[in-house]
C-alpha cells in the first residue's frame, strides 16, 4: 500500500501508472494455489501460527492444506493465507473487511492466542471473535466457518487458563460451527516440533497442524 501511495504521489495518471496499479492489484489478490476464477476460496485468518513464523511460509499449515487439496484433485478450491504475526482478535476484526473483499466459502478462524498472552479481557476476545463470525456471515451468508481453539500455559493462573480454554467451545456451540479443540495439539511443548523459541512450530510441527486442521476441514468440502 505504501508503494502504491508513493507512485500515486509522484506520478501523473500516465499509462505507466495505470499498469503499475494494475500489477499491484493483481499481486494483492494472489493465492497460494493457482485455481480457476470460479474456484471456491478457503481463507485462513490468524496470527503467527498461521503465518508460519520462523519458517518458510510454504512450510506453514495453510500451504500444506493447499498441497493436500492439490494432491486430492480438489482444484475447485484455493487457499488464501491471512496470518499476521502478533495479531490479536481485535486486529483480526479490523482486517476482516480487507481479507474478505473477495468471496470466501470457508473461513478458518485461528485467533486469540496473543490475546491470552497479553492478558486481554476474555470478554473482549470473545466479542472480537464473534464480531468476525458475524461479519463473515453477513457478507457471505453461505460461508462455512471452522474455529481453531487455543490454550494458555498454566503460569497465567488456573482461573484465566480454564476460562480461556472454555471460550472456544462456547463460541462454537453458540454459532453451531466446527471446533478444532486445540490447534497445537500434539505440538505444544515438544522441543522437536518447535523452533528455538519453544512456541512456534517448525516444519515438522506444521505438518501435524495441517493434519489436525484437515480433519475438521475436509468434511466441509462440497
Amino acid at each position: 500500500m505504501q508503494l502504491l501511495k508513493l507512485f500515486s504521489s509522484i506520478m501523473k495518471p500516465t499509462r505507466l501508472a495505470v499498469h503499475l496499479i494494475a500489477i499491484y492489484t493483481l499481486l494483492s489478490l494472489t493465492n497460494f494455489a493457482g485455481a480457476a476464477p470460479e474456484a471456491k476460496r478457503i481463507l485462513f485468518l490468524g496470527d503467527s501460527l498461521t503465518a508460519g513464523y520462523g519458517i518458510d511460509p510454504q512450510q506453514a499449515y495453510p500451504a500444506l492444506i493447499a498441497k493436500k487439496l492439490e494432491e486430492s484433485g480438489r482444484d475447485d478450491y484455493t487457499v488464501s493465507p491471512a496470518g499476521l504475526s502478533g495479531e490479536t482478535s481485535a486486529g483480526g476484526l479490523r482486517r476482516a473487511s480487507w481479507v474478505m473483499q473477495k468471496p470466501v466459502d470457508i473461513l478458518v478462524l485461528a485467533l486469540g492466542a496473543n490475546d491470552g498472552l497479553r492478558g486481554i479481557k476474555l470478554t473482549d476476545t470473545q466479542k472480537n471473535l464473534q464480531g468476525i463470525i458475524d461479519f463473515a456471515r453477513e457478507k457471505y451468508p453461505e460461508i462455512k466457518i471452522v474455529l481453531a481453539g487455543m490454550q494458555m500455559p498454566p503460569n497465567l493462573g488456573e482461573a484465566y487458563t480454564s476460562e480461556f480454554r472454555a471460550l472456544y467451545p462456547s463460541l462454537a456451540e453458540r454459532n453451531q460451527i466446527p471446533l478444532i479443540p486445540f490447534l497445537l495439539e500434539g505440538v505444544a511443548g515438544d522441543p522437536s516440533l518447535n523452533i528455538s523459541d519453544g512456541i512456534h512450530p517448525n516444519p515438522a510441527g506444521h505438518k501435524i497442524l495441517a493434519e489436525t486442521v484437515w480433519t475438521h476441514l475436509e468434511p466441509l468440502l462440497d
